[in-house]
């Protein structure tokens, strides 16, 4: 027996639709001066700013040594399981599988040995991924960045295209991109088996595997092109060394008189105006994220109508009551064969996994928008706290210190499990080779686990996207261009933000010291305000 995942059905060029590329005016430049910001987890800083020619923001060195180790690490993986996966075809032929670990005499030890093998190979599967799709992403935020079009920090890697066809970030790629991250997943379900001898052991299939290892490899091949096509003005995820290097670069403009408007506050006019006691949420401030959130919701709906149309079907034709039991205890709801074990029945295994798996894999992958945001105003916020922001965060620090990235992360291999307990597709193996039927089985019990998992992961999601955060300081979630106008003072390692100047209208803005809280009965709008709003009025 094997445990291949599954989603709900959604197809991928609705979701390619859903969410279009959006494009910015950007307006004539003036740079900001700001001072060099060595890196304290990178000794190479000097000569990181002599390579680059800069020495305004940090680049990062420590963010590009943890991306190629990652890419290393992902090419290393990749070609492991073509070979694996050859060496299998070449003994065994296309059905052959070799076994690896022999089982338990008692049933649930033997469920818990390959199921904890299925989810470790499943969390392997989300490391190599996400190493390459953080390249993936400085790659086309680099991009975007060249053709000014970037407007937030984060942006959907795959679904956000930058222009030509032939561009390793252009819309052709990331369509390959996103089977490729599906096709992963998939084919990681199928590797799995169990092998039949003299004693019951836990096999590896072949042309999963060598699937599995293309898929990788190609995603590290279209990451790396796309990382040496671009110009990289910094490797770091601070968005506040993003925003430092495009104003350095002229690729955008800081205007001094709005430094009390937040991100919903468009425009490029003064704007004088009273501190607010609570800021927009990230559903308000990013059209993105309501789409994520509709469409999360949208995948949580079709896996319910997917548990109560099995629900039905069995008690149609089987009146028996079914028990709650996390694992696989009880006789399959729904069962149907397909026959053979060759080739061309893998091909359809494959497309089958694929298709109804795609929707769940990118739902997650479009939920790391939400994180990603959420943390980049969590980091923002900290500019009030009595320790203040540090700018520059080492890269693992993204993940391992904010709570809802470091969710988003394990959630991810573990809700492709469920999925895999939910669906079961039999590849048994009789002395190495596959033989006779694939079956597969669709489980009741499991499929409700896995709609209650997903509500409460889109439950949390949601109210972290509606939350509003409290305070006058403006929210910019990644906002560049509102950060370009409420940073006003050079880059240092730890920085604050609050009231700076008094005067007819007060200014507001940042500095290496903590300043004062805001007036909240005074109008705000930024430096040099005297003459400016005096002449706009």
């Amino acid at each position: 027996m094997h445990w291949p995942h599954i989603a709900t059905m959604f197809s991928i060029p609705f979701i390619t639709v859903f969410f279009k590329p959006t494009m910015e005016n950007w307006h004539p430049l003036r740079p900001l001066h700001y001072e060099t910001l060595p890196n304290p987890l990178d000794d190479s800083n000097t000569e990181s700013a002599a390579a680059t020619g800069t020495d305004f923001y940090d680049s990062s060195l420590t963010s590009r040594t943890y991306a190629t180790a990652g890419l290393a690490l992902s090419t290393i993986i990749g070609f492991c399981c073509i070979i694996i996966g050859v060496v299998i075809i070449a003994i065994h032929g296309v059905s052959g599988v070799i076994p690896l670990m022999r089982l338990g005499d008692t049933e649930l030890g033997s469920f818990l040995r390959f199921e904890l093998l299925s989810l470790i190979l499943n969390a392997l599967v989300t490391l190599c991924t996400e190493s390459t799709g953080f390249v993936h992403s400085i790659s086309l935020r680099s991009a975007l960045a060249s053709e000014g079009r970037l407007r937030f920090n984060t942006n959907l890697r795959i679904l956000t295209a930058a222009r030509g066809r032939r561009n390793p970030n252009g819309a052709l790629f990331n369509g390959i991109m996103a089977l490729l991250l599906i096709l992963s997943y998939s084919s990681s379900s199928l590797v799995v088996s169990f092998n039949i001898s003299n004693t019951l052991s836990v096999a590896i299939a072949g042309l999963p595997l060598l699937v599995l290892g293309v898929a990788l490899l190609l995603q590290v091949v279209i990451a790396f092109i796309g990382i040496r096509g671009v110009e990289v003005l910094t490797w770091s995820s601070s968005s506040f060394d993003v925003t430092v290097a495009l104003v350095h670069d002229k690729k955008l403009t800081r205007f001094n008189s709005r430094c009390m408007c937040c991100v919903s506050d468009q425009g490029v006019d003064a704007c004088a105006v009273k501190p607010s006691k609570t800021q927009p949420s990230a559903w308000r401030a990013h059209t993105s994220i309501r789409k994520v959130v509709i469409f999360l919701w949208g995948v949580v709906v079709a896996c319910v109508g997917w548990a109560v149309l099995v629900s039905c079907a069995r008690t149609s034709y089987n009146s028996s009551k079914i028990t709650w039991s996390f694992s696989q205890q009880q006789e399959p709801s729904i069962s149907y064969s397909i026959p053979g074990a060759d080739l061309l029945v893998w091909i359809l295994l494959f497309i089958n996994i694929a298709v109804i798996q795609g929707p769940l894999t990118m739902v997650l992958h479009c939920s790391e928008l939400i994180a990603n945001v959420i943390r980049d105003e969590s980091q923002w916020r900290c500019a009030t706290k009595k320790k203040g922001l540090r700018p520059t965060m080492n890269p693992l620090k993204s993940i391992f210190a904010y709570p809802i990235c470091l969710i988003l992360f394990a959630v991810k291999p573990f809700l492709h499990w469920m999925f895999g307990l939910s669906i079961t597709v039999s590849t048994d193996a009789i002395d190495g080779t596959l033989h006779g039927q694939l079956h597969v089985y669709m489980f009741e019990a499991q499929i409700w686990n896995l709609c209650i998992a997903l509500s409460i992961f889109a439950c949390f999601f949601t109210l972290i996207a509606l939350r509003r955060p409290r305070g006058p300081q403006p929210a910019a979630y990644g906002h560049l261009q509102t950060l370009a106008n409420l940073i006003d003072s050079p880059l240092s390692h730890v920085m604050w933000w609050g009231h700076k100047a008094d005067g007819p209208v007060c200014h507001a803005g940042t500095s290496d010291h903590e300043l004062q809280e805001v007036k909240m009965d005074c109008d705000y709008a930024g430096s040099s305000v005297g003459s400016t709003w005096e002449n706009l009025n």
